[in-house]
């Protein structure tokens, strides 16, 4: 039985969840109010959540507009009790939040204006305590890696980059550019490829990234596999091990607005992709291909959550919906037999903003699981043999058409 937490535009959140009937398209669903919303109006809506499961407690983390935060222990699957709250003082007006995560570690919180934090609450009666970093501004997402040890963003005009965690901290701000006229062009090109104190690798050319997310886990923070929507609608696709440069640019895939959220599927070689306009997808990561599109969508889709066979979508046509999914062909490039479609959908009073998996896998989730443990492996032949797989395609390509021009010339 899944179970998702959302949260909406006048701060509430709510309890998710699904069970299934007689057929495997029959879903019935059960919505608690953990935190009810506020009539003060948007300043206290739910910008981004994240859930941890810890031992046999589920540890839920929310951020809200006007800068407050707060870690809640679900308890009984309908309770939540408050652990620790606290406030980013650094987040300014036009600004919000673009990434929140859970570890072991703490909770991590970062603004669009780059003010970064990991928030540790107290234990067994000690006080919390934080620790800040900044980031440069204009970002437009944050994530941080499975293992908390990297972590990645992007923005407007701000390349896609990765970090070390830990080495964040150490430092206590990101310099800011000299806005000398006596440097010469060359002097700032070479300012510019340097890396920050903490900063591990960075994306070369930027451009408006608006969404992004880790591929797979990776022994090696150096090592990465990350993908990112742009404002234009393209998905690139990067691997720090082989250049600076995406390793695959799938260009229209956001076909109104931009790409506004991008997540990876517990299949092997599926992503799912959202636009601003009413476009949610599935992604076949060989090839960039969408193998399938969900229909009845009239709102532009603001947050995914996949979580194995299922995905839950929270939307501005004020539907949170649930769909099925199905793992991409054995082959790139054949017909998908199976396409998804949308199980349930909920409609909700106020506009949903964004919608998390409680991360809890019953019997059957766990054989789905277990059988992706070897993805990352065989991603990494698909991603080593991909340029040289684009290079021959164009080649390919330049020759179908010369071909077609000397049968038109006959």
């Amino acid at each position: 039985m899944p179970r998702f937490f959302s949260g909406d535009e006048l701060g509430a959140i709510k309890s998710i969840s699904y069970s299934q009937g007689s057929s495997p398209k029959e879903w019935k669903v059960s919505t608690t109010v953990l935190v009810p919303g506020d009539s003060s109006g948007r300043s206290k809506t739910i910008q981004k959540l994240a859930v941890q499961s810890q031992d046999s407690n589920t540890l839920l983390s929310a951020v809200r507009a006007d800068g407050s935060a707060s870690l809640y222990n679900v308890q009984n699957e309908i309770e939540l009790s408050l652990v620790h709250e606290w406030s980013e003082p650094r987040l300014k007006a036009g600004q919000r939040f673009i990434g929140v995560a859970s570890a072991n570690s703490g909770i991590y919180t970062c603004t669009s204006n780059g003010a970064l934090r990991l928030t540790k609450p107290g234990e067994n009666g000690a006080e919390a305590s934080s620790a800040v970093a900044t980031l440069p501004m204009r970002l437009c997402e944050w994530r941080l890696s499975k293992d908390a040890s990297t972590f990645a963003y992007g923005g407007d005009e701000v390349e896609l980059s990765l970090w070390d965690t830990e080495a964040a901290f150490l430092t206590s701000s990101v310099p800011k550019p000299s806005t000398s006229t006596e440097s010469s062009e060359s002097k700032k090109r070479k300012r510019g490829d340097e890396l920050l104190p903490g900063e591990i690798w960075r994306a070369k050319n930027p451009v408006h990234n608006t969404a992004l997310t880790y591929l797979q886990p990776s022994a090696t923070a150096a090592h990465q596999h990350l993908l990112v929507g742009t404002a234009n609608g393209n998905v690139r696709r990067y691997d720090t091990r082989a250049a600076r440069r995406p390793v695959a640019d799938w260009k229209g895939v956001g076909k109104t607005g931009g790409i506004s959220t991008v997540e990876k599927g517990f299949h092997e070689h599926e992503v799912f992709v959202a636009d601003r306009g009413c476009t949610l997808a599935a992604l076949d990561l060989r090839n960039g291909r969408t193998i399938y599109s969900y229909h009845g969508i009239a709102g532009a889709v603001t947050s995914i959550a996949p979580a194995h066979s299922v995905l839950a979508s929270a939307a501005q046509d004020r539907f949170v919906r649930l769909h099925s999914t199905f793992s991409p062909p054995p082959q790139a490039g054949q017909q998908q037999e199976h396409k998804g479609e949308v199980l349930d959908k909920q409609y909700v009073k106020v506009t949903p903003t964004v919608v998390v998996w409680d991360g809890i896998v019953d019997g059957s989730a766990g054989v789905a699981e277990a059988d992706g443990e070897g993805e990352g492996e065989n991603e990494d032949e698909v991603w080593d043999a991909m340029q040289a797989a684009e290079s021959d395609s164009e080649e390919e390509g330049k020759k179908s058409r010369k071909k077609e021009k000397k049968s038109r010339t006959a």
